[in-house]
């Protein structure tokens, strides 16, 4: 395999940037990494490098992203969509990589879908006015084609991560362009590092106090917990499932309230 790409790279890539001027490399170095992922599709994407490096680049340390970054850098982002479209998941991928791959894809969709309509003062500026959850938010536009498949981002949510994996942490990887959404990694999600990086959005969404109040008698909390409360007290009570993440625990019959979610864009520019 590695011979393969080897002689892809030689005979696609050199040529290439020889012909074309700089300005147009990145469409054909875009076309090679895609040609490339398509020879190790059914082994999982294991590498979501494309996507690693856009964030690094556009998502500051607080989760706050630079969309007119993401915009003028419009060729990369396209050419990781690309990648994800033509690699649909199959059977023979670990979980974790399925897992990564979908998590990354509803992020990366996400940043989409901002920057087709940017600029914006919110997602839910998107699509009408009235808006009906599981019928005309922006969730339920189906722009994202995956294999011979066309989803929205409610279905990668929904109907595949919640349903399928089980795992409420998702919640916490998962950013919908929100100030109240969990941040946005500087990484991509990878299937060697998952278990580790969801631990960490988890505790790292708990302990952020513009988005939950912990107190032991009278916790504030996310919307995140009351919308999907389902999701954490499968084996128990909501409070037994946050007290496996904090050093101050939450008593069980702490009075839970929840806070008011803010729909804002999570941009950088606001900020500045």
């Amino acid at each position: 395999m590695r011979k393969k790409i080897y002689l892809l790279q030689s005979t696609f890539v050199i040529p290439f940037y020889k012909k074309l001027r700089n300005k147009y490399f990145h469409i054909a170095l875009g076309m090679v990494l895609t040609m490339q992922f398509s020879l190790v599709s059914g082994q999982g994407i294991n590498d979501h490098q494309l996507w690693d490096d856009l964030v690094n680049s556009y998502v500051d340390k607080n989760g706050f992203v630079d969309y007119q970054g993401f915009i003028d850098d419009s060729v990369r982002l396209g050419n990781y969509l690309q990648v994800l479209s033509q690699n649909h998941p199959s059977e023979s991928w670990s979980t974790n990589e399925q897992m990564a791959y979908w998590i990354n894809a509803y992020n990366a969709f996400t940043i989409k879908l901002i920057v087709d309509y940017y600029p914006l003062n919110g997602i839910k500026e998107i699509g009408s006015k009235i808006q009906v959850p599981f019928v005309n938010t922006p969730w339920d536009i189906k722009f994202i084609f995956i294999g011979d498949s066309k989803y929205d981002l409610n279905n990668i949510e929904h109907k595949i991560l919640r349903k399928q994996f089980d795992d409420p942490r998702v919640h916490f990887a998962l950013v919908c362009a929100s100030m109240s959404c969990p941040k946005l990694r500087q990484e991509a999600y990878t299937a060697s590092k998952l278990d580790e990086q969801l631990q960490e959005q988890t505790v790292q969404f708990l302990l952020d106090s513009s988005r939950n109040e912990i107190d032991p008698e009278r916790p504030r909390l996310s919307k995140i917990f009351s919308w999907y409360k389902g999701d954490f007290t499968k084996e128990g009570s909501l409070v037994e499932w946050l007290n496996q993440y904090l050093d101050t625990p939450i008593r069980s019959k702490a009075k839970v309230s929840f806070q008011r979610y803010d729909w804002g864009l999570n941009d950088q520019a606001r900020i500045r």
